[in-house]
């Protein structure tokens, strides 16, 4: 039965109507699609090249699809907010599929690399989609579990991905590697369109599409800078030059743009929360350190400790489970507590731990000590994954839960394109240095052409340049680590500046469920600038005159999201 308060009906906490669990099983189905596609497609790589040719253009077939990703991912979140999530959600489905079926008939290098594109761009909806859409059904002091099983489904894809994608590829043929996306996003299509049913909204304003056109081309110019510096193109050359300028004077351009747009791609007053910027920083980190570390990782086990790249996913083991476990046992802290401020300062500090003692590494270090180095690493990441993003939503209005969660999701894929590139860049000089100290003109000759050697490459090698090289690749993940480390103090300065806003939305005073009608209030939209909750439940006599005040601004702005004061809600029937 519900309660009267002075704000209205209350009713008591109920359990999640199940169609609400139908959607979350739908969105860990779509999130599994979006992180499994790229580990799945690399082991395939050699035999495309094989079959297609073009091995000029290879780089392309993942360039392509990252650039897409990253560049539409802030527009989705914008669409999403503007003209409602299932659309846009089933829209970015829908083209990530066509982008997978049309990958799968290429029948040559170029159109393979336009096809992935097309499915990048609906990649970048479906991140963005799903962390929204949780946003929208799920109160934020529940939130956090639900979003610690994402953690645990993008550890899955991480492990899994590598094993399937080499399993389809010998047995099927690498066109599977495309098509096995098919009936999982039919399923996903499928649950999403019978069961969730969220209010349609009808946009006031037009597209930005000025600052959308403006933010495609800067990020992609950075996406660019970071995939061909140091490899296609010397960081000093004119090309890279060239897209720096573009890229610097795109973002300055969008920033005015932004300023003066009726419906902003990327409204500003979001980074007025002193929270929500401190997150974007910590994202960035995260994604700088995290991708950094899962590049590296590998090689230094299969080149130093003799791994096989065969299970390469499993090298990374100790890592995900730790990150897995601890995002999930956060989730629950989070929601039995709500209090999550701890959790950025703990997970900043054992990321710093953990990149300090994998900086320790050298030729005679054991698998199970690397291994633990990797659980601690991991345990600093579990705190953060998804943290950052709940903290994130958090901070902001409701009618901008997409560009926040959009945005979260697009400063952590910037900060793993620059940490790929910068770790990458201090880890092949290295490698060249120590190379040319322990085995003269020959150490030289053997990496002139790429610092990674791995498999029949490294084999064919004389013994004397394997030693130089297994000595080369200690060093050069010391110094790529210990840039991880130094960078994660960045964050740990950032989460100590995190302001703990109480997460409400669980309790009787605060959710209301309509069980007959299955609805799902969501209470966790903070007020823009003082960052407090309002929860008219709870007024005191004191405050029932700004009670009765909100009451009133709520139900002269019934009309949609758009039109309703910072802290209100309203009903999100499934």
């Amino acid at each position: 039965m519900a309660e009267k308060t002075e704000a209205g009906p209350v009713a008591k906490a109920e359990p999640q109507p199940r169609s609400v669990r139908v959607v979350l099983l739908a969105l860990m189905i779509t999130m599994l699609l979006a992180m499994l596609d790229n580990m799945i497609v690399s082991p395939a790589m050699p035999t495309i090249v094989g079959d297609l040719g073009g091995m000029a253009h290879l780089s392309w077939v993942v360039t392509a699809y990252t650039l897409a990703t990253a560049a539409s991912t802030p527009i989705w979140g914008k669409l999403g907010d503007m003209y409602g999530r299932k659309g846009s959600f089933l829209t970015a489905i829908v083209i990530f599929l066509a982008g997978s079926a049309l990958s799968g008939m290429a029948q040559d290098m170029n159109q393979l690399i336009g096809f992935r594109a097309i499915q990048g761009l609906g990649a970048g909806g479906l991140m963005v989609g799903v962390m929204a859409i949780i946003g929208d059904l799920v109160p934020p002091r529940e939130r956090g579990k639900y979003m610690g099983m994402m953690t645990g489904v993008m550890a899955v894809a991480m492990i899994g991905g590598p094993l399937v994608g080499g399993s389809i590829t010998d047995h099927l043929g690498w066109r599977w590697a495309f098509y096995i996306n098919l009936p999982l996003g039919v399923v996903a299509l499928a649950m999403v369109t019978a069961v969730l049913h969220l209010p349609k909204k009808k946009a006031q304003g037009r597209i930005d599409y000025l600052g959308a056109a403006l933010l495609t081309v800067g990020i992609s110019a950075l996406v660019l800078v970071t995939t061909w510096g140091g490899t296609e193109y010397a960081w000093g050359s004119a090309v890279i030059m060239e897209l720096i300028g573009i890229g610097v004077a795109s973002l300055v351009g969008f920033l005015f743009v932004q300023k003066k747009a009726a419906e902003p791609i990327l409204p500003l007053h979001i980074f007025t929360s002193r929270n929500f910027s401190l997150m974007a920083v910590i994202g960035f980190i995260t994604g700088f350190v995290m991708f950094g570390a899962m590049l590296f990782l590998p090689l230094y086990q299969q080149t130093v400790q003799g791994a096989s790249a065969t299970n390469s996913g499993l090298l990374l083991l100790p890592m995900l489970l730790s990150m897995m476990a601890v995002s999930m046992v956060a989730g629950r802290v989070t929601t039995s507590t709500g209090k999550y401020r701890a959790f950025p300062i703990v997970g900043t500090i054992l990321m710093i731990t953990g990149f300090y003692l994998l900086s320790r590494m050298d030729t005679e270090t054991t698998r199970l000590t690397s291994g633990l180095y990797m659980a601690v690493l991991g345990a600093g990441m579990g705190f953060l994954m998804q943290i950052t993003m709940l903290v994130a939503q958090n901070s902001v209005e409701m009618k901008d839960m997409g560009v926040a969660s959009s945005s979260a999701t697009l400063f952590r894929t910037l900060g793993s394109s620059f940490g790929v590139a910068i770790m990458g860049v201090l880890f092949n000089n290295r490698v060249a240095d120590v190379m040319a100290e322990r085995a003269g003109s020959a150490g030289g000759q053997a990496t002139g052409e790429t610092s990674q050697l791995t498999g029949p490459r490294f084999e064919a090698l004389p013994q004397v340049v394997q030693d130089a090289y297994q000595h080369a690749v200690s060093a050069g993940t010391h110094s790529a680590f210990l840039l991880g480390a130094a960078i994660s103090v960045a964050a740990l300065l950032a989460a100590l500046f995190v302001k703990e806003v109480p997460l409400r939305g669980s309790g009787p005073a605060d959710k209301a469920a309509v069980a007959d009608k299955g609805v799902a209030l969501d209470k966790g939209a903070a007020l823009d600038g003082a960052e407090k909750m309002v929860d008219g439940a709870e007024a005191t006599a004191d405050g029932a005159g700004k009670t009765a005040d909100g009451a009133d601004k709520t139900t002269g702005n019934a009309g949609g999201d758009s039109a309703r004061p910072s802290g209100t809600t309203v009903a999100e029937p499934v």
